[in-house]
């Protein structure tokens, strides 16, 4: 699998902090077999965000693309409006499954708005802007997210497995 990382924040775009959650994600990544194609940092600006997860998406060049900042609740946190902007079919349980994973470590995981789907042929996934919580919330995803782009991708197998399928509920 291929990605590509991008990070919204408007302090790591001028330069004024070091981005630390978009080279968090890229370890975590590489320690699961996955190859870091591009990793960006944009302002926190709905277009420029739209505009790169455009670009990605429509280049062929990933699988996936993870974003890391701008889910929150704050003026200026427009990550997941830009995603939806962009999406072509919108997956809630992996939103609802990221919340859900880090309200046992911070009541503050309510107030995420984070999103996921698919545009063309790649996976598209909103992760928060610590590193600590972009990698816990891909790590709460991850089991479904191979799948998920297989299936995106057009992989005509079952679901489930044919030894699971024949069992009796």
């Amino acid at each position: 699998m291929k990605a590509a990382i991008l990070t919204i924040s408007d302090k790591a775009h001028r330069g004024e902090r070091e981005d630390k959650s978009g080279p968090a994600l890229a370890a975590w990544l590489k320690e699961h077999a996955v190859e870091i194609v591009s990793a960006r940092t944009v302002p926190d600006e709905q277009d420029a965000i739209a505009a790169q997860l455009i670009a990605w998406a429509g280049s062929g060049i990933c699988d996936l693309i993870l974003t890391t900042g701008g889910t929150g609740v704050a003026p200026r946190d427009v990550t997941p409006e830009a995603t939806r902007q962009v999406l072509e079919r919108e997956i809630p349980g992996m939103g609802e499954a990221m919340r859900a994973a880090s309200l046992g470590k911070t009541p503050y995981a309510i107030l995420s708005r984070a999103v996921a789907g698919m545009r063309g042929r790649v996976l598209i996934v909103n992760l928060p802007g610590s590193p600590g919580g972009a990698v816990e919330n891909l790590a709460a995803i991850w089991a479904a997210v191979p799948h998920a782009v297989g299936k995106i991708q057009g992989d005509p197998s079952d679901c489930v497995p044919a030894s699971r399928a024949q069992q009796p509920v």
